[in-house]
């Protein structure tokens, strides 16, 4: 039976549609404000991310040379060493990154995350793998949110005499001076840079004459594709004076071990000091192990809240020496950066009395 269309009716019907017209715009008004809360929670919870990634990675200090920061404070500390470029550590410690095979560019990235800035290797595939060292460092640049420049990288040039002849980074049968030529090129793809900070003459030529060869072309590649150079292994003071009186393009690093058989290099970091060269030391905790090992040395560690090898890196920095750390330790690492960021500070760890008892100990003359 059907309903007569009366006035009633008619306004019954209309108020019902209007009723469902409500219900649908109150579903839709819900809808869009639940979204809406959905999207900025999401929103908050992304910023509060990206905060925490930025304050692990990003760095605030200003990519300025001590010089030109009279104004900014670039002092290190262990919160902020990923913030801090290799031109505002002095002193400092290199990572040393021989004899780590294929953990090399695990061990460099590590390094670089606690906070080492000064890299070095060599284009010499026996003792080390040159193409890792420029992975760890590439990867660890771009996790951190460093520029090139924040990292110094230092290689060197080995002769065919220091090199596994059947893996050698360049050809074997070429001119002297192709082959260190070719051995730069490698090193810049294997590095994945377009400069090396600083080559090293890995240790002098057999001949004085070949050593001036090698170095000659070494000046070629300077200031654009390298833009210091050095040499390592050269004991003899005479040798050294030799090659900076020949040098158009002084030395500006000699590393060398550290150790009593050559009297711990005492005239030759005198001429370092007398050149403006820097003496890094390779070498420096294994040749020593005895003194480090002595109770004398242990008790002033120990006074100073240091191990006795941090011990012997302050005494070297203290010095105005640069030594090499190979530690494949995260803990020693740690322990690495945390001395120079006390001497960053400007904490006197040792005084002149200190230093002449410590190398008593280690038995200089």
């Amino acid at each position: 039976m059907v309903k007569p269309n009366t006035p009633s009716t008619k306004r019954n019907i209309r108020r019902r549609q209007r009723n469902k017209n409500t219900d649908i715009l109150v579903v839709v008004a819900v809808t869009i404000i639940s979204v809406g809360l959905a999207w900025l929670f999401a929103l908050r919870l992304i910023n509060k991310q990206d905060t925490k990634v930025q304050q692990h990675h990003s760095f605030a200090a200003p990519h300025l040379l001590k010089e030109d920061s009279d104004n900014e404070d670039t002092t290190i500390t262990t919160d902020n060493m990923n913030s801090i470029s290799a031109k505002h550590m002095l002193p400092y410690i290199i990572y040393g990154t021989a004899w780590k095979k294929d953990e090399t560019s695990s061990l460099v990235y590590q390094a670089i995350d606690k906070g080492f800035r000064f890299i070095d290797t060599a284009c010499q595939p026996k003792h080390y793998n040159e193409p890792q060292v420029g992975l760890g460092i590439r990867t660890a640049m771009d996790a951190i949110g460093l520029s090139r420049e924040d990292v110094f990288i230092q290689t060197k040039f080995t002769s065919l005499d220091g090199q596994d002849p059947n893996n050698t980074p360049y050809e074997k049968d070429a001119k002297l001076e192709d082959q260190v030529r070719q051995s730069v090129q490698a090193s810049l793809r294997n590095l994945q840079v377009d400069y090396i900070d600083s080559v090293l003459l890995h240790s002098p030529m057999r001949t004085d004459e070949e050593t001036l060869r090698v170095w000659r072309v070494l000046e070629e590649f300077v200031p654009q594709q390298i833009h210091s150079l050095g040499i390592s292994n050269c004991y003899k003071p005479k040798k050294f004076k030799w090659l900076y009186e020949q040098a158009q393009v002084k030395p500006k690093v000699l590393q060398n071990r550290f150790h009593d058989q050559t009297n711990f290099d005492i005239e030759l970091r005198a001429m370092c000091k007398e050149y403006g060269t820097t003496y890094q030391s390779f070498w420096t905790l294994t040749a020593n192990r005895n003194a480090l090992a002595s109770p004398a040395w242990k008790k002033i560690a120990k006074e100073k809240g240091l191990t006795s090898q941090t011990l012997m890196y302050a005494y070297m920095m203290t010095n105005g020496h640069t030594p090499l750390s190979g530690t494949k330790s995260s803990v020693h690492m740690e322990e690495d950066v945390d001395i120079m960021s006390r001497i960053q500070r400007g904490e006197k760890i040792l005084d002149d009395k200190e230093v002449k008892t410590l190398s008593k100990l280690l038995g200089m003359r």
